[in-house]
C-alpha cells in the first residue's frame, strides 16, 4: 500500500492519544463577515463579490439554478463556495464533500476517484511527474463535462488517477481558508523579512530556517497557496477560476483542454462587461472574487478567560511553535482604511520551511522545493475540520505529530511538545481550538 493510500486511510483509522482534540468549536461561525469600517462603496463591492463567489457555473448557462457560464472542459467543482464553505462562505472544506455529487451532476458520466470520500475533504490533485519522468506539479482536474446535458458531443476522459496513486505520483491539496486574507496581502515584505531575522538564536538552536518564496517577475514576496506560490488575490482568484472550474478569464484566457468538440463559449468566458448598466455590474467575476476576499474579516477567536487556553498559549510559545507560527505581523499603508496599519493575528511567518519526508509531496513551485510548505496560518483553526496540506487528518494531535519526520525543521519543536506533561499538551490543543 502506498503512502498516498495511507493519506486517505488515516481519516478512517486515526491514532489514539492520551490527550483529546475536542473537535471544531461549536457556536456561530468564526468567519464570513466583512471587515469592520468599510465604506458604502467597499460594502457594495464586498456584497457583489460574495454573489459572484457563491454563483454556480454550468457550461453554457442553461442548467437550472446555475447562472454562471464556462464550466470545464475539466474541473474540480462548479462554485468557489463549494470548496470554501466551512464554517461559513470563505472557509475551507465542509464535513460532507460536494465533489461526490459533482461527478454525475447534470448528466455527467465521471467516476469518483478512491481518494475522494463522502466524509473526507475537498481535494485537488497534482501529478508529481510527467510520463517521461520530467517534473509536472500541475493540477489534474477530477472531472470532465463529458455526458452533461449542456456539453453534447464532448468526449474526453478523466486522468488515470488509480495509476498515479499506485506509482506515488499524486499529491493532494485541500482549500485554504480565506478569512482575513486581505490583511495577509497587505503585510509588507519588510515586516516578513524583519520577522524572519528575529529570534535568530532560538530558531537556529531548534533547526528552524525558513525562506521566502518570491515572484520570478518583480522579485517581491509571494504568500498565497500551500507553497506561497501566488503573489496577489487577483492572481490567486483568476488562477483558481481557470484551474478549479475551467472558467477562462482575463488573467487566464486560454482553455486548459482545447479539444474542439468541448469548446462551447467565446473566450475568455469571464470578462469585463463594457455594456453593463453600472460599473459594479460590469466587473468580471475575478475582480469580484478579489474584492470579496480582500475585504473579508479575519476569524474571531473564542472569548478570553479560559485558564487552560491561557496556559496553552504560553506553552505554545515556550516550546517553539510561535517561531514559525508567528502570532502577529503588521500591514503597511494600504489603500483601504480597514487594511491600513493593522495588526494581523494570523500565527504564520508566511515563509517556506522544510517539513521532511513525511509531508513532502515532491512538487516544486517557485522557490519552494518538494518538501517545503508555507507556514499555515492558524487563525480560525478552532472551527476547521481537516488539517495539513492534503487533509490527511481531522485530529490536531495527529497534525502536530505529522510535522516531525526526516529532515523536518519542526523535529525539535515536536520533540519538545512530546516531552511536555499531558496536561500542558492538552492546554496547547485547547488554545489552538480557541483560535
Amino acid at each position: 500500500m502506498t503512502d498516498k493510500i495511507l493519506v486517505v486511510m488515516i481519516l478512517i483509522t486515526p491514532l489514539t492519544f492520551a490527550q483529546t482534540d475536542p473537535g471544531p468549536r461549536p457556536g456561530p461561525p468564526n468567519g464570513g463577515r466583512p471587515l469592520p469600517g468599510l465604506s458604502p462603496a467597499e460594502m457594495a463591492y464586498f456584497n457583489e463579490g460574495l454573489t459572484r463567489f457563491t454563483e454556480i457555473d454550468s457550461v453554457t448557462g442553461t442548467q437550472p439554478g446555475a447562472t454562471g457560464t464556462g464550466l470545464g472542459p475539466r474541473f474540480n467543482l462548479n462554485s468557489c463556495a463549494g470548496c470554501h464553505t466551512y464554517p461559513a462562505v470563505g472557509g475551507s472544506s465542509p464535513a460532507v464533500n460536494p465533489q461526490i455529487a459533482m461527478a454525475t451532476n447534470y448528466g455527467a458520466t465521471n467516476t469518483v476517484p478512491a481518494f475522494i470520500t463522502q466524509n473526507g475533504p475537498v481535494r485537488v490533485v497534482r501529478f508529481v511527474r510527467n510520463p517521461d519522468g520530467s517534473p509536472d506539479g500541475g493540477v489534474h482536474d477530477l472531472f470532465t463535462i463529458t455526458g452533461r446535458s449542456d456539453a453534447a458531443g464532448c468526449q474526453i476522459a478523466q486522468p488515470d488517477f488509480a495509476t498515479a496513486v499506485a506509482q506515488n505520483n499524486a499529491g493532494f491539496r485541500i482549500p485554504v481558508p480565506l478569512f482575513g486574507i486581505g490583511l495577509m496581502e497587505a503585510i509588507t515584505d519588510s515586516a516578513i523579512l524583519a520577522n524572519k531575522s528575529a529570534n535568530a538564536q532560538a530558531k537556529a538552536s531548534l533547526g528552524i530556517q525558513g525562506v521566502e518564496n518570491r515572484s520570478a517577475n518583480d522579485g517581491t514576496i509571494t504568500r498565497f497557496g500551500w507553497k506561497a506560490q501566488n503573489k496577489s488575490l487577483t492572481i490567486f482568484g483568476g488562477e483558481a477560476y481557470n484551474v478549479e472550474q475551467g472558467v477562462t478569464n482575463e488573467l487566464f484566457p486560454t482553455e486548459r483542454d482545447e479539444t474542439p468538440s468541448c469548446g462551447f463559449n467565446q473566450l475568455p468566458e469571464d470578462r469585463t462587461d463594457y455594456t453593463a448598466s453600472s460599473l459594479l455590474q460590469g466587473i468580471s467575476d475575478v475582480t469580484g472574487f478579489a474584492a470579496f476576499m480582500r475585504l473579508l474579516a479575519p476569524p474571531i477567536p473564542a472569548p478570553p478567560g479560559n485558564p487552560s487556553v491561557g496556559n496553552g498559549q504560553q506553552a505554545f510559545t515556550q516550546v517553539g511553535c510561535a517561531l514559525c507560527h508567528t502570532p502577529v505581523l503588521n500591514t503597511g499603508d494600504a489603500f483601504e482604511a480597514a487594511l491600513r496599519n493593522q495588526q494581523v493575528h494570523l500565527f504564520s511567518d508566511l515563509l517556506l520551511h522544510h517539513m521532511g519526508t513525511g509531508l513532502a509531496d515532491g512538487i516544486s513551485q517557485g522557490n519552494a522545493s518538494g518538501d517545503e510548505f508555507r507556514t499555515a496560518p492558524l487563525w480560525g483553526l478552532g472551527q476547521r475540520i481537516f488539517f495539513l496540506h492534503d487533509g490527511r487528518t481531522s485530529n490536531l494531535l495527529q497534525a502536530i505529530e505529522d510535522h516531525a519526520s526526516q529532515n523536518s525543521e519542526a523535529n525539535a519543536v515536536v520533540s519538545g511538545f512530546n516531552a511536555l506533561p499531558a496536561a500542558t499538551k492538552q492546554d496547547i490543543v485547547n488554545f489552538l481550538r480557541s483560535l
